[in-house]
């Protein structure tokens, strides 16, 4: 899986890169313009630790708890059962908990939430499609499990087991589409999916938080995003800061940070502005990237064996 996805990759940027220098209207040049700006609002990335678990080897998402200090939650990517995975920013193991109602087909990222009675949650995308196949979505939801000392000793085969899992179920408005990108706003919990595109911008999409219904819902489109790369749309990870302010995506290489206009009230205009460059460091097939939680510091990963786990502090 991670040979392919770099293969699949690489190949796509090359082929990328030609066509924009074979037509003149796209704008390949070189000067790079996803560099990070001298004066970025955040300081070089650090390598904090690896991951250690050996059950970890695709991290395809990454979301750090609103209720625990220290704890990162991640999960594999598709081909995985439907475990979800406690680090700590060192990337030692703080535990192994598996979904008893759920099934990983192409889980492809994770978010953290906390509702306003103070109750935390993890929402899991299963939303990969890479074959542009599947008309049918999901976003499980699920209690955040409180981690124990005893807990760091559980693996894949004596995980501990979560509540079962709330569903929501939806399709896009327009044509069956690739995600990787699965966010949470902190004050509405509205649901937000952007999608993953070759060939051209990525399709930011709002999906309501509504687990007590059983249909399919349609999600509404709100926008599309375009960042400074090539391929525009190919967008691999992301998270809304705590204080609803500010976006960060990813791609495999680099992140960008869109910031909320200070005087907005809505905040789907963030989708309007200019996105920042962020240099997160280096990874291999980088798919993973949230915020911390007090919003002070982007926390990335990557997929394979003994991946970093990498801080990039805001500077204060």
């Amino acid at each position: 899986m991670l040979n392919k996805t770099i293969a699949k990759f690489s190949v796509i940027v090359i082929f990328a890169a030609f066509v924009c220098q074979l037509f003149s209207g796209c704008s390949f040049v070189s000067s790079d313009p996803g560099a990070v700006r001298p004066d970025s609002p955040y300081g070089a990335p650090k390598v904090t630790g690896t991951i250690k678990s050996a059950d970890i080897t695709e991290s395809s998402g990454i979301a750090a708890s609103r209720c625990q200090s220290n704890v990162l939650w991640t999960h594999n990517d598709s081909g995985d059962g439907p475990f979800v995975f406690g680090l700590n920013p060192l990337g030692a193991s703080l535990g192994t908990w598996k979904i008893p109602n759920a099934e990983n087909i192409d889980w492809e990222d994770i978010a953290a939430y906390k509702d306003k009675s103070g109750k935390c949650f993890i929402y899991l995308g299963e939303i990969g499609d890479n074959k542009l196949k599947r008309n049918e979505h999901l976003v499980y939801r699920i209690s955040e499990p409180l981690i124990g000392a005893a807990d760091a000793a559980t693996t894949r085969q004596t995980p501990r087991s979560t509540e079962n899992a709330e569903v929501v179920k939806f399709n896009y408005p327009d044509f069956d589409q690739d995600a990787e990108t699965l966010m949470v706003h902190p004050k509405t919990a509205d649901i937000y999916i952007v999608t993953k595109r070759v060939s051209g911008p990525a399709g930011v999409y709002r999906v309501k938080p509504d687990f007590s219904e059983t249909e399919t819902q349609k999600a509404v489109k709100v926008a599309e995003i375009s960042v400074p790369a090539i391929p525009n749309g190919f967008l691999t990870g992301g998270d809304i800061s705590p204080d609803g302010r500010r976006v960060i995506i990813c791609d495999y290489t680099r992140a960008y940070e869109f910031t909320l206009p200070e005087m907005a009230v809505n905040f789907d205009e963030i989708w309007k502005q200019a996105p920042e460059p962020i240099d997160i460091g280096k990874r291999s097939v980088g798919e993973s990237v949230c915020y911390s939680v007090d919003g002070t510091s982007i926390f990335a990963t990557s997929e394979g064996r003994n991946a970093p786990v990498i801080e990039i502090k805001h500077r204060q």
